[in-house]
């Protein structure tokens, strides 16, 4: 594949090229924007930016809810030499600080959003007293509907050590790091992306990450249309409520090159595995991308085990492993073979250790998948803690060096020489190994927990916690872990607390309400400790918490603590409503939900919200939307609606 010099040269090159981008918003709502015609929205909405005063170098937030407008919106940044910064929409008080975090970070910003979201901020700016940002909300933020008729933007000359766009990883609200990816790192990466996969102006993708993840945005959209590919996007939230449509879409375009990281897989499987999908035909599918989290050996066995019925190969399914600070990609399994595993002994995971296989049975095996060898234009190293290089076979930590590595973080020097090794290298902040000549990626060096295929940060969701009373960071360690037979990460507080059980009980739910309410995140497990191990600095020792959890330290007091099966307890005198309090326990894992409790105020997530409705759905088709949910939050008041409609 040719080299471009920026996004720009690549767009003009591709603009009349006969392909498009298909939008999918429901099973029925789609619309299609041919490359020409993105190019013209893109110039018409680039005219109302620059009418506003905007200039190469500025910056536009593009905070939205449609895949189409955030696409004509990005492209008409880069036709201005305008920087995107993509952030995500959340419904929760932290996605809303973030935004403004990030607003105060920027020089000169302008926010691109809808106008109900924008109303939302205002409030919230008002609620909190925020009045530098609740006037930049009402000064420097646009609309599509804004986008003047006739409007004709000048297209910028961009160089390639331009910055391209900023990407804020999911990671820190409370500081948010903005990673720096010029022209130049973004169409390296690109090209390594269409030419480590393979793929031709005649595949087909389909994706439902979000745009602003980097998989989502640069994988999925940049790299594919690089290829010349038609390629459709799927509403992620469109994907959350109806996870079979994402492989209905797949067999109806015949889509060659597909995305997902873990969470993806588990939640198809969830409703595929009660409805099944006839008529299905996967033959089509060359490749399954698989990364942005840790990836389960087990759950690709029982995704590809599921699916072989309906066609789909098992080689199709290719781990890969990459970054935001190395643009997305960085290593890619081979493509024909199927996928491999290693399997080792978790106590030989340290650095500077030989890695030690293990048979599968043993209490200590872990099963890590390979990710293959780094692509074009990058080079990996594992080093020690003194970052020398070591020899394979040795655990250590993943280093990088290449064109699609970014060179700083927005405005942050002290982050950007962390991030660095005296040599230049990249510290990733994972660990891993290679066997075999394949990387293997073991843990993470840096506190990051993968939920859904998004970071997060231990101390922001202490921080939350720590509100509680009687609580503060002193007594709470939030940390991931993904338990032996588990195939996702699951979120994990561990609270100093030295009463008795019992009285532990009620802080539970408290933890578990206060994180759903914040964070929108469900708390796996909290687990009382009679201390908190730190280092002779102080510095909080997660892994050691972890260690115990996993060598079964904390069995006895969870087996205390897990809730006891009451016959009578969701025996509510109305059936339909034991029934549904029925199935919110099966799906809310040991979450009890009452009849009359707001599912919006009981501490779970919005993916498990949605999960109660797709298995009331099951039981009661076509009777309940998650959008229902606002009008009738209550399994009670659920239950009467479904009544009138039955």
């Amino acid at each position: 594949m040719k080299l471009y010099d920026t996004l720009l040269d690549l767009f003009e090159d591709l603009k009349d090229h006969d392909r498009e981008i298909r939008f999918i918003d429901g099973e029925k709502d789609e619309s299609a924007l041919r490359f020409a015609e993105l190019w013209e929205a893109a110039l018409a909405l680039l005219g109302s930016l620059q009418a506003r005063g905007m200039k190469p170098g500025d910056e536009l937030i593009i905070f939205s809810k449609s895949n189409k407008s955030f696409v004509i919106a990005f492209w008409a940044a880069v036709l201005g030499g305008i920087v995107p910064v993509p952030v995500a929409v959340g419904i929760s008080d932290e996605h809303k600080l973030k935004l403004f975090r990030i607003l105060s970070q920027l020089e000169h910003p302008t926010l691109f959003t809808e106008m109900d979201l924008l109303q939302r901020l205002i409030d919230f700016a008002k609620e909190r007293e925020l009045d530098d940002v609740h006037a930049l909300l009402e000064e420097h933020a646009v609309l599509m509907s804004d986008v003047e008729p006739g409007a004709h933007g000048e297209v910028h000359d961009a160089k390639a050590d331009d910055v391209g766009f900023i990407q804020y990883s999911s990671g820190s609200t409370s500081d948010p790091k903005g990673v720096v990816l010029t022209h130049q790192n973004l169409c390296v990466n690109i090209r390594a992306i269409v030419e480590g996969f393979d793929w031709r102006d005649d595949d087909q993708a389909l994706s439902w990450m979000p745009l602003t993840h980097d998989m989502g945005l640069i994988g999925f959209h940049l790299a594919v249309m690089a290829a010349g590919m038609n390629h459709a996007v799927m509403d992620t939230n469109v994907f959350v409520r109806r996870p079979l449509l994402w492989m209905s879409k797949a067999s109806k375009l015949r889509a060659t090159q597909l995305c997902s990281p873990n969470f993806g897989y588990k939640h198809f499987l969830k409703l595929f595995q009660r409805k099944g999908l006839p008529g299905a035909d996967l033959s089509c599918v060359k490749r399954i991308i698989n990364g942005a989290e840790p990836i389960s050996w087990e759950l690709c066995e029982e995704f590809l085990t599921e699916l072989a019925p309906l066609g789909l190969k098992r080689n199709t399914m290719l781990p890969v492993y990459g970054l935001a600070e190395a643009t997305v990609g960085v290593s890619f399994s081979p493509l024909g073979p199927e996928y491999e595993r290693v399997i080792m002994d978790r106590h030989s995971l340290q650095i500077g250790a030989t890695y030690e296989p293990i048979d599968p049975g043993e209490r200590d095996a872990v099963s890590f998948v390979k990710v293959g060898g780094a692509i074009r234009d990058v080079e990996i190293r594992i080093a020690d803690d003194e970052d020398r290089m070591l020899d394979d076979g040795h655990i250590g930590h993943i280093q990088l060096h290449g064109g699609s590595v970014t060179d700083r973080i927005y405005g942050d020097a002290e982050a950007t020489g962390a991030l660095f090794t005296a040599d230049g290298w990249l510290r990733t902040g994972d660990c891993g190994v290679f066997v075999d000549g394949a990387l293997v990626i073991t843990g993470r060096q840096k506190d990051i927990i993968i939920i859904n295929g998004q970071n997060y940060y231990p101390h922001d969701i202490e921080e939350i916690i720590a509100q509680l009373p009687d609580l503060d960071l002193n007594k709470v360690v939030v940390a991931g872990a993904t338990p032996k037979g588990g195939q996702t990460e699951e979120l994990i507080a561990f609270v100093l607390f030295r009463q008795d059980a019992e009285a532990f009980r009620p802080l539970i739910d408290q933890v578990r309400d206060i994180v759903g309410e914040h964070a929108s995140l469900d708390v796996d497990t909290v687990i009382p400790v009679a201390r908190i191990p730190k280092t002779t600095s102080g510095k909080v020792q997660r892994a050691k918490l972890l260690d115990a959890y996993f060598d079964g330290e904390f069995d006895a007091v969870l087996a205390e603590l897990a809730p006891q099966e009451d016959a009578d307890e969701s025996c509510d005198d109305d059936p339909l409503v034991a029934e549904l309090e029925r199935i919110c326990r099966d799906v809310s894992k040991d979450r009890k939900i009452s009849a009359d409790d707001n599912l919006f105020e009981v501490g779970v997530s919005s993916l498990t919200l949605t999960e109660v409705v797709l298995a009331i759905d099951e039981r009661y088709p076509g009777k309940l939307d998650i959008s229902d949910l606002f009008d009738y939050p209550t399994l009670r008041e659920i239950a009467a609606l479904l009544k009138r409609d039955t």
